[in-house]
């Protein structure tokens, strides 16, 4: 309830309000729960058990205890020191897309696992038969228990698929550049919108965000309005228009030719290296890069 309050007075949302049974069941304790080897203690409730071995030793900070499906996890919030770990390029930029996920300006290629769409019709299946059940009957729960397990395994496929790729490029990669996609607005498109939420961009920007701190590298995001697919990553021409059925970018500047998500992931690893440059009031990246072997040396 704190937590809702602060953002409520932050003005990030709404006044809070109180949870309805069956929706979204959670709570969060503020550091006031035991850990036990296979048991923990929640105030009011008393001792539960845990399917796993909880780690014992730390005190978390916070602790949430929430329902998924038809079963109860419970997640901490602890402190963790970043870990520096040995990085294969400075620089790189990474483009999202429905064809590819993520795209590097290395040329490697991350295909979405696209779990809503393999699982689409037998999800479409379940609720047709579920659609003539009695409200709050046991046959209609029983099938709602059903529904909810696999929406839960569609979203664990997916994040599992996300969780892989963002560690892999925050662990070897120093700079990160990623472009501030308007996900909300794309999602208006009922032609996309559904693809579009089966590769979880929100998501992979978000664990991006968390992991470049964790493992010692750095996310930047550029910005919205920045002509990645259009600029020319060779001479920087910018086309008038390029439609999503183009996916070869070639330019009529210069002639330069190559894959059109490519492109668009070397021009943002490229704006990555000016604004990082002008955040660290340096002259140019190699600058950069000496520093940076430097903090690492001295550390």
């Amino acid at each position: 309830m704190s937590n809702a309050f602060k953002s409520f007075f932050k003005k990030t949302q709404g006044f809070p309000k109180f949870k309805k049974k069956g929706q979204h069941d959670s709570f969060t304790l503020d550091g006031a729960i035991h850990i036990e080897y296979r048991k923990i203690k929640v105030p009011v409730i008393g001792r539960i058990k845990t399917y796993e071995i909880l780690p014992t030793g730390y005190k978390p900070k916070s602790v949430t205890i929430s329902k998924q499906a038809d079963k109860w996890f419970i997640s901490w919030k602890i402190d963790a020191e970043a870990t520096q770990t040995e990085k294969k390029q400075e620089f790189v930029g990474v483009d999202l897309g429905i064809n590819h996920l993520a795209t590097l300006s290395t040329v490697e290629i991350f295909n979405g696992v696209k779990s809503y769409k393999k699982y689409e019709s037998k999800l479409g299946r379940m609720q047709y038969l579920n659609r003539h059940k009695l409200r709050g009957s046991n046959n209609y729960r029983k099938a709602q228990i059903k529904i909810a397990r696999l929406h839960q395994k569609i979203a664990n496929i997916r994040k599992d698929t996300l969780h892989k790729i963002t560690t892999y490029i925050s662990k070897n990669h120093a700079v990160i550049g990623i472009e501030d996609l308007n996900v909300s607005g794309m999602l208006a498109n009922g032609k996309l919108s559904k693809a579009i939420s089966d590769m979880g961009f929100y998501e992979f920007r978000r664990q991006l965000e968390y992991k470049t701190q964790l493992y010692g590298s750095k996310l930047v995001i550029v910005g919205r309005y920045y002509p990645s697919s259009k600029t020319c990553s060779q001479c920087g021409a910018k086309k008038s228009s390029l439609s999503l059925s183009q996916r070869f970018f070639q330019c009529d500047h210069c002639g330069f030719e190559c894959d059109r998500d490519v492109n668009a992931a070397i021009n943002l690893k490229q704006e990555a290296v000016r604004l990082t440059v002008l955040a660290c009031g340096l002259d140019s990246a190699d600058t950069f890069r000496m520093k940076q072997e430097e903090k690492a040396g001295s550390c």
